[in-house]
C-alpha cells in the first residue's frame, strides 16, 4: 500500500511537471516611437504568429525612453528591451546587467537612401548653424537615450559641450511640436513619425541630422539576458520566427496599403500622411532581423567619448544572433 501511494505521489509530481512546463513563456518587449519600434506593431498581426499562445505570450510595454528598460529588465519586469547603442553600455557597465545579448536588429538610423534623426528649430529662431546653440535649450525624450546622446555628439564636432555651452531638458516625443511652438526649447527632437508632423514642418525645420554625430548607426536593437534566454530557449526561437514572419511581412510592399491602414489606426492619423510607412523614406530595418554589430560598436566607442559610460564594451561578446539566425532557418 505504502508502494501504491508513493506511486500515485509520483506520478502526480510528474504530471505537475509537465503542466508547468507546457505553460507559454511570458515576454513582455519594450518600445518608445510608435510604428517605428517593431514591438508597437507587430502584435496587430497576430494571425502570422503561429507559435503566438501555446509556447510564449507576447505583451508590449511602451517606455518614454531606453533608460527606463535598464531599471525594468534588472527588476525582472521586461523580459526583451530595445535598446540604443548608448544604453547598452549602461546597462552592462553601469547598471551590471553583465548578461545582456543583443540578440535582433530593430531600425538602424542614417543609411545611405534612408530616414536619419532629425534636430529641428523655429524658422524665426534666427539660428542657422549649430554654433548658434550656444546658450540654448535642447529638448530630448530622456537624458542618455541614443537621439540624445547622438544630439551631444553632432554639436561636440561643433565646439559646443553639455552643461557647459548648452542645457538639455526632456519631453515625451509627441509633444516637440508644440514645446518647439511654445518657445519652451530653442531646438528638438524628431523621430519618425513625428518628424513628419505638419504643425511641426509649418513652424520649423531640421538644423541637422543624427548622422552628424554618429554616421549611419545600429540605432536600436533588441536584447535580453543570457539567463532568460538559456531557460526559455526553444520558446525564444518560436518567437523571433513568428516575430521574423511579420516584420516580413510588413516590409513586403505587397502588403503596403494593408501595413498603412494598421498604422493609421494606431497613430490616429489619416492613412494618406503615412505612405513613407517602410519605405526608403523611413528607417531601414534588415528583412532577416540581423544586426550591425560593426557599426554598433563604433556607436558604442561614440557614447564612451561622450562619457556615458566609462570604458567601451565588445559589442561582439554581449550578442547571441544565434536565435534569430535558428528562426530564419524555419521560414526558408
Amino acid at each position: 500500500m505504502r508502494s501504491l501511494k508513493f506511486a500515485l505521489a509520483a506520478m502526480a509530481a510528474t504530471v505537475a511537471l509537465g503542466a508547468a512546463q507546457a505553460e507559454p513563456v511570458k515576454i513582455r518587449m519594450a518600445w518608445v516611437a510608435p510604428v517605428s519600434n517593431w514591438a508597437s506593431i507587430l502584435l496587430e498581426k497576430q494571425d502570422l504568429a503561429k507559435h503566438l499562445g501555446k509556447s510564449y505570450t507576447a505583451e508590449a510595454v511602451r517606455f518614454a525612453g531606453t533608460p527606463p528598460m535598464i531599471t525594468a529588465l534588472a527588476n525582472g519586469e521586461l523580459e526583451i528591451a530595445n535598446l540604443a547603442y548608448s544604453t547598452l553600455g549602461i546597462a552592462i557597465e553601469n547598471a551590471g546587467i553583465s548578461d545582456l545579448r543583443v540578440i535582433s536588429d530593430d531600425f538602424r538610423d542614417g543609411v545611405p537612401g534612408y530616414f536619419s534623426n532629425q534636430f529641428f528649430v523655429r524658422k524665426d529662431s534666427g539660428i542657422k548653424k549649430v554654433e548658434d546653440l550656444k546658450g540654448k535649450v535642447l529638448a530630448t525624450n530622456a537624458i542618455g537615450a541614443g537621439v540624445d546622446i547622438a544630439m551631444k555628439a553632432g554639436l561636440k564636432k561643433h565646439g559646443l559641450l553639455d552643461k557647459r555651452d548648452f542645457t538639455v531638458i526632456e519631453a515625451p516625443l509627441p509633444t516637440m511640436p508644440s514645446m518647439l511652438n511654445d518657445k519652451k526649447a530653442d531646438l528638438v527632437t524628431a523621430v519618425i513619425p513625428f518628424a513628419l508632423s505638419p504643425q511641426l514642418n509649418e513652424i520649423g525645420f531640421p538644423l541637422f541630422d543624427q548622422t552628424l554625430g554618429l554616421g549611419p548607426s545600429q540605432f536600436v536593437f533588441w536584447t535580453a539576458r543570457q539567463s532568460w534566454i538559456d531557460k526559455n530557449r526553444a520558446a525564444l526561437i518560436d518567437y523571433m520566427e513568428d516575430m521574423l514572419r511579420i516584420e516580413r511581412w510588413f516590409l513586403d510592399p505587397k502588403n503596403h496599403d494593408e501595413a498603412v491602414q494598421i498604422a493609421s489606426k494606431l497613430l490616429k492619423v489619416p492613412a494618406d500622411r503615412l505612405g513613407w510607412l517602410y519605405t526608403k523614406k523611413d528607417y531601414y530595418r534588415d528583412p532577416d532581423m540581423m544586426p550591425d554589430l560593426v557599426a554598433l560598436q563604433k556607436n558604442v566607442d561614440v557614447a564612451v567619448d561622450l562619457g556615458i559610460f566609462k570604458s567601451s564594451i565588445d559589442v561582439k561578446k554581449h550578442s547571441d544572433l544565434s536565435l534569430i539566425q535558428e528562426a530564419a532557418k524555419r521560414l526558408k
